[in-house]
């Protein structure tokens, strides 16, 4: 988990057929689509725009340091050069592997790269959908849970054996909770130093709570298994985590906000983009990524700390490695004046991460306290000028 715990804001990218009809990544099912028309997208799909490095800038500009990707989403269609159906890329016009050009640049760049696999699957007629939440129904005289897990290995087995070094395996919708522990011994005899989530054939090494998600009432995984390690996962995009033409786009203040909170509390953030049928990420998306690179960078070193609780005021999240502490307000201030109750040490410096700024700070107690307490109080913040969520450092 060594990787994991030091890079804490990924990539996440939801890429594949779906992006053609351009409404949702569950577009089969939710649409109700009859499977040969879906089929058809396969004919289709040739991301001639598909240019990894320019991802990768991205990512890299907005301060990620690791990508997750779909290599085979819930339509079963597989993003890479697969020898255990034909339903991949291959056989696509775009024909040439996916995967093998964006994992080719991660390594390049020392980019961790983790791959996506969705436990159900609407084409393999092994694999049992019965209408549960994101299956569809399909021949129940085909189904055969046994060998689908045996496809599945052979497929994790080209995944952690073709591409290079794979730093993680990202399950999702194990809906029929099959436990099969050989799956996941498979992925840490072929790639070791792989992190597993908690959605696969059994307990991983992380927990992965979506969208909005309260620190303190923490998900505590699938199959009852409690984690010390969270990666909080949301979308760019409030209606879908494929492309989607038609598509609400979060605020980046919002977003700011969010990985803020979490990563302040000790969890790690994935932020989700949707790239288009052409391969292009929608302007949307990087403008909110730019936006939050400019805030995030500034402040990066203070997520690099540990979670703390030194700080009597519940808008404030504060974290600390050694004797400089980092004080962070996700809602923003709504006063130039900020006292932290109760902390009294004289500090020899006070920093505003956002733009560089020292600011001062004095120890004469607010009116309104009526102990007269004197608690460092950090004054002439200038929240007027500062976009996203205020981020203090303060050595002593």
């Amino acid at each position: 988990m060594n990787w994991f715990k030091e890079k804490r804001f990924g990539m996440f990218v939801h890429w594949g057929l779906y992006a053609i009809p351009a409404k949702h990544e569950q577009y089969w099912q939710r649409w109700n689509i009859p499977r040969k028309e879906y089929l058809k997208f396969a004919e289709q799909f040739n991301p001639q725009n598909f240019n990894p490095a320019a991802w990768l800038d991205l990512a890299e500009d907005a301060g990620m340091e690791y990508l997750v990707f779909t290599a085979k989403h819930h339509d079963g269609f597989c993003m890479w050069d697969t020898q255990q159906t034909a339903f991949n890329i291959m056989n696509s016009p775009y024909g040439k592997d996916i995967l093998a050009m964006l994992a080719d640049e991660c390594h390049k760049r020392d980019f961790p790269l983790v791959i996506y696999y969705s436990v159900v699957d609407w084409y393999q007629p092994t694999y049992p959908n019965i209408g549960r939440h994101h299956e569809i129904v399909t021949d129940p005289a085909q189904h055969d849970m046994a060998a689908y897990v045996e496809f599945v290995k052979a497929q994790i087995g080209e995944l952690c054996s073709n591409y290079g070094k794979i730093h993680g395996i990202w399950w999702d919708m194990n809906v029929p909770e099959y436990h099969e522990s050989s799956v996941h011994k498979l992925i840490r005899q072929l790639q070791p130093e792989a992190v597993i989530n908690n959605r696969g054939f059994g307990p991983g090494d992380f927990s992965t709570p979506e969208r909005e998600w309260d620190p303190e009432g923490a998900d505590t995984g699938y199959h009852n298994h409690k984690y010390n390690m969270l990666e909080a996962c949301q979308s760019i995009g409030l209606n879908s985590w494929g492309y989607n033409e038609d598509e609400d786009y979060y605020s980046s203040c919002y977003l700011m906000k969010s990985i803020d909170q979490r990563l302040a509390a000790g969890a790690n953030y994935l932020l989700n983009i949707g790239p288009d049928a052409s391969g292009n990420i929608p302007h949307q998306a990087t403008e909110i990524l730019s936006n939050i690179g400019n805030w995030f960078k500034p402040v990066r070193a203070s997520f690099n700390a540990t979670a703390v609780n030194i700080v009597n005021n519940r808008f404030l999240l504060t974290t600390q490695s050694g004797k400089t502490v980092y004080i962070h307000a996700p809602e923003g201030l709504n006063t130039s004046t900020l006292e932290l109750d109760p902390i009294s040490k004289t500090p020899h410096t006070v920093t505003l991460l956002n733009n560089g700024q020292q600011l001062a700070w004095t120890f004469t107690p607010l009116i309104h306290n009526q102990d007269k307490a004197e608690y460092l109080r950090i004054r002439n913040i200038p929240t007027a000028n500062i976009i996203g969520p205020v981020v203090l450092k303060i050595e002593f």
